[in-house]
């Protein structure tokens, strides 16, 4: 069996996370890294894995002469120039089979469109990693429910959220680097999976076609006087001057060309969520049958007394973005596997290895880009976006959000 030889851009939660999947596969190994921080622990962290061994390198030019394909998983202010570094490689002679970029692929429109021209230069396949598209219980609701959608008629209704205390590092919380806040680190997510689950089966991914969007953001914890504080001590972040919104919620509208029907995926994220820890929920309705999911509802938990609970180390053991590490927790033994990062990280070898792009390319992660934009675009006008109207196509094409531009406040306050 072939097996990818994958080099890793970026070192931190994300890679971590990422390396977590790869290791349950037997399609990729990690075999280099670059990154200005913690290049050699993540190398470690790979081999000890048994996924590598890992070369870390001084730069990407030289990881791209020795290996298969290349994943960027850095902060979203990087993304441009780290495409334009990979293409520099290619075209100086580096055979690689393919690059994936992390969601979101841009901050907005502009960056994605240069992203993509560049990658159009050098012909080379793309993935575009949306994990919750690939998480298994999406893809058996769809299989179990498949026979009631060909009988009845697909689904008519989506609602998807993911949710948590807030993102780990500085740069999240930094609209200007981040692109935004919520709807732009999370939005993306929850809007690609409702799409998905919405689409009839045996339909390409893009087969409805969006044709509104309606958005209300807000700033609600994080915005406030103690907690503005926290965020100025912990991460260096002011939302007194520079905010993003911490919850969102919105509806954008589909139509199916074949029929007519308009279908609606809801999307609700917040970085203020106070329970367990992430929590994804989807659930969708269709005549006469439904599905739910909620990755809180796990079939492990524990208890922790608060006698107990200084024994613990590290509250995220039980769930990613843990916020309590005493009473009854929800654990899940395989987050990266819940949450589709395996299946995602397999699709895109397969897919390289057989010289295609992986199930979600780039100009998919172009279309999410868009309905982000067209999201931020509805708060601000405080209106339906009409996405059938050329007019408003042309506009996104050169849209940047308030927020993402650092004036949050004109909005947000």
């Amino acid at each position: 069996m072939k097996t990818l030889k994958l080099g890793i851009i970026g070192a931190g939660f994300i890679a971590k996370f990422q390396a977590q999947a790869i290791a349950q596969i037997r399609e990729i190994d990690i075999t280099g890294v670059v990154s200005l921080e913690s290049a050699q622990e993540f190398s470690q962290y790979v081999y000890d894995l048994g996924i590598g061994p890992c070369t870390v390198y001084e730069n990407i030019r030289k990881m791209a002469q020795n290996v298969d394909a290349i994943a960027i998983f850095t902060p979203n202010f990087t993304r441009v120039a780290i495409v334009e570094e990979i293409v520099a490689a290619i075209k100086n002679g580096a055979a690689l089979k393919g690059i994936i970029c992390d969601k979101p692929l841009a901050r907005n429109m502009a960056e994605a469109r240069k992203i993509l021209k560049l990658v159009d230069e050098v012909d080379v396949r793309t993935a575009y990693f949306e994990n919750q598209v690939f998480m298994k219980l999406i893809r058996a609701q769809m299989q179990q429910l498949a026979p009631q959608q060909k009988s009845m008629g697909p689904l008519m209704l989506t609602r998807s959220s993911e949710e948590h205390g807030g993102p780990h590092m500085p740069w999240f919380w930094d609209p200007t680097k981040q692109g935004g806040g919520v709807l732009s680190d999370m939005g993306c997510h929850s809007i690609a999976v409702g799409w998905y689950t919405l689409t009839p089966p045996d339909k390409p991914l893009t087969f409805l076609q969006p044709v509104s969007v309606s958005c209300d953001c807000a700033l609600l914890k994080w915005g406030q006087p103690k907690w503005r504080e926290k965020l100025l001590q912990d991460f260096g972040v002011d939302y007194s001057k520079t905010p993003a919104e911490d919850f969102v919620t919105g509806m954008v509208t589909f139509k199916n060309p074949e029929t007519g029907q308009l279908v609606k995926a809801q999307f609700t994220n917040s970085w203020m969520f106070e329970k367990q820890g992430l929590r994804l929920f989807m659930d969708g309705m269709g005549p006469g049958y439904a599905f739910e999911v909620n990755t809180l509802n796990s079939s492990l938990q524990v208890f922790i007394g608060d006698a107990a609970a200084d024994a613990v180390a590290d509250a995220e053991i039980a769930l990613e973005k843990s916020t309590a590490s005493r009473g009854l927790l929800a654990v899940q033994q395989n987050e990266a596997d819940l949450y589709g990062y395996t299946d995602e990280n397999k699709d895109a070898a397969l897919a390289f290895l057989a010289g295609r792009d992986g199930f979600l390319s780039w100009e998919y992660g172009l279309e999410i880009t868009k309905l982000i934009m067209a999201a931020y675009m509805a708060d601000e006008k405080k209106q339906t976006i009409d996405l059938t109207d050329p007019e408003v196509q042309t506009e996104l094409e050169t849209y940047i959000p308030l927020i993402q531009q650092g004036r949050g406040a004109e909005i947000l306050f």
